[in-house]
This record gives C-alpha cells, structure tokens and sequence, in this order.
C-alpha cells in the first residue's frame, strides 16, 4: 500500500504540489527520506514533519481485519468477489469466476487463446451487474500488439447479441475499454505505477496485462549475469503495486 499517491492520504494540494516538483508523489516515495531531507522539501519544522510522518504512514498502513469480518464480508454478497467467466466448468475450478481483489495469471503454451480469453473477460467487465458484470471500465495494457478492436466488438455480438443489439451500445462498450500499448519492461512499469488516479477517474473495474511474459523474455536473458537479479526485481515491483491496486480498490487484475 506504500505506492498509495500522496493525494490519497489527505495531504493538501499546495503540499503535494510542492512534494511532486521534488519528484516524491507516493506514500512509499515520502516515507524514504529522512526528517531532515522532508525538513527540507516541505519547508516545515521538526514538529510538523513528524505529523505528517503519522498521517502518510497511517494512510498506507494495511486496515486490520479479522478472519470472520473476511470471510462474512464475501457471503453477504458472494457475487461481488468474483467476476464470472460464463464459462461453468471454469466457474466451478475457480470457486465462482475471476476473483476480485488479488492477481490472476493465466499461463499456457503460445496460441492457446489467453488474449482471446483477456478479450471475452475485458467484455464481461462492462455488463450491467444485473447480467453479472462489474459495470465498469476495464484498462487493458497490450504487450504485443494483440488486441484487436474488430475481435472485441465481434465476441461482444457473438456472446451477448440480445444486449449489444445496437451500435450505439458497442460504441459504448469499446468506449469503456482503455487500452495503452506498452512493448518495454520499464514502460509497463511506469504505466502500472500511474493507473491509481484513473482508476477512480475511469471506474475501472478491471485490469488486464497481455502479457508480462512477452515483455520480459525480450529484456532479460537469464544466461547473461545479473539479468537474472533484474528481472526479479521488476517483477516483484511490478506485482506488489497489482496486487496494492487489486486490494485497494476491490478489483480481479
């Protein structure tokens, strides 16, 4: 919860604005400089600045839950934790559908369907609740320069054509879908670090990267020394801010 922006801890905007001219714009970014270095950029005392300390890593700091207060906030109302795939024996496997809240990998050898499938969920994500979707918007990060728009509107008809029985209505279906073509380790980075603003701004009620693998086998060769080391890195970073946003905002990524 560290990459949580600045913004969202209830800091004011004068001041955040002054943090972000030195770069500093998320909890985890201010909580690493020392008492004298925040002295410093924010032009205030000692005092000050350790209230601030309080107040940012209040904010970050993961809410204490019991295991009941867990497991009775799921069966009050099961449906809300899971997005359905409205594939049954799939639904089944998965205890109920794409689980919102944490990460989701889907993994095969080359040509098996995962972008067509990242495709049929991205379509599901828009459907009313009342049919099982999210009624949301969906951010999709395209790695390979997969993602067709014609195969999106194609599977929305095919799947669905009692609701998307209209073209103004998969006008606003694909509206609802933001995709960021992003073919480097350190811009899928950068976009994952900044998607917290807009996935308030957007509603987004899902996150979709195709694929992480794609652009890590283009980077990092294992056989080379310290590829190994980088790529765990990005990994790790790159999974820790998913797995903040997922919890954060309640939603499957």
């Amino acid at each position: 919860m560290a990459a949580k922006k600045l913004r969202r801890a209830r800091l004011s905007q004068e001041l955040c604005e002054r943090l972000s001219r030195h770069q500093i714009t998320t909890c985890q970014d201010f909580l690493c400089l020392s008492l004298l270095e925040l002295m410093k950029v924010t032009g205030q005392s000692y005092y000050d600045v350790q209230k601030l300390l309080c107040k940012v890593s209040r904010a970050c700091a993961p809410k204490m839950q019991t295991a009941y207060e867990m497991k009775l906030r799921k069966s009050v109302n099961p449906s809300s934790a899971f997005l359905s795939t409205t594939l049954h024996s799939l639904d089944k496997v998965l205890h109920g559908g794409v689980p919102c809240g944490s990460l989701t990998e889907i993994t095969s050898p080359p040509g098996c369907g995962k972008t067509q499938f990242c495709v049929m969920v991205s379509v599901l994500a828009t459907l009313p609740v009342s049919m099982g979707g999210l009624d949301g918007a969906v951010i999709y990060i395209d790695t390979e320069s997969a993602f067709s728009a014609e195969r999106l509107i194609e599977i929305a008809g095919n799947r669905f054509p009692a609701y998307f029985d209209s073209d103004e209505k998969l006008f606003c279906m694909t509206r609802s879908i933001h995709l960021y073509r992003e073919l480097t380790c350190g811009s899928v980075l950068k976009r994952i670090m900044s998607l917290e603003e807009e996935i308030i701004s957007k509603k987004v009620k899902l996150i979709i990267i195709d694929s992480v693998a794609s652009v890590v086998r283009k980077e990092f060769d294992t056989k080379l020394q310290g590829n190994l080391a980088e790529r765990s890195n990005f990994l790790a970073r790159g999974a820790s801010v998913l797995k903040y946003l997922a919890e954060e905002f309640s939603i499957p990524v």
